[in-house]
């Protein structure tokens, strides 16, 4: 007798299918840029290692902290959720939600801090990457918030995995970025 519906290895995935092809295909994405990055540091090493130190190295710590506190009620969102919680559930995602607000608004003073001193992505090549990747991951933030105020609203377990899977990818691309454009010399 065939079983119409074959076990898969697919099953296991937590969430959904389609969030995985979009995680995977975003952490290409980022990991095209800062290979990219890392490509053209070579070429200019001493010229990289000058306009990192124009950076602002505790906000972008400060940003890494909230990030991964964030990370941290998201998960713990999704245990809620599994638990039936919803309450505490919906807390914990605006508490997630916030700490992204906040992440925001740090990388957006030091966008500005730089724009003040004429620091565009003319200046130097590394200002070209510093501004591309970390402001397609500020877009990536933004996306994040406002998945975690969707699933929110509708906190059903099998949303809240599929929107707090997305969360932690952006914890994750921000664990990479803090490194190697903040710290690697």
């Amino acid at each position: 007798m065939n079983n119409p519906d074959p076990y898969s290895v697919l099953d296991e995935l937590p969430g959904d299918l389609m969030m995985w092809v979009l995680i995977v295909s975003e952490l290409l994405i980022f990991g095209t840029g800062l290979l990219a990055f890392l490509a053209v540091r070579i070429s200019d090493v001493g010229g990289f290692a000058a306009a990192q130190d124009m950076l602002n190295r505790t906000a972008a710590g400060i940003n890494t902290v909230i990030l991964i506190t964030s990370g941290y009620l998201a998960a713990r969102a999704s245990i809620a959720a599994n638990q039936g919680k919803i309450g505490r559930t919906r807390l914990y995602l605006a508490g997630a939600a916030l700490l992204g607000v906040v992440f925001l608004i740090i990388k957006g003073g030091e966008y500005a801090e730089k724009i003040a001193l004429g620091i565009t992505t003319d200046t130097h090549p590394f200002f070209t990457f510093y501004y591309l990747l970390t402001g397609f991951h500020a877009a990536h933030v933004l996306a994040g918030i406002l998945i975690l105020g969707l699933i929110g609203w509708r906190a059903h377990p099998r949303t809240v995995q599929v929107g707090v899977a997305f969360w932690h990818m952006v914890d994750l691309v921000w664990v990479l970025l803090f490194p190697i454009i903040y710290l690697l010399r």
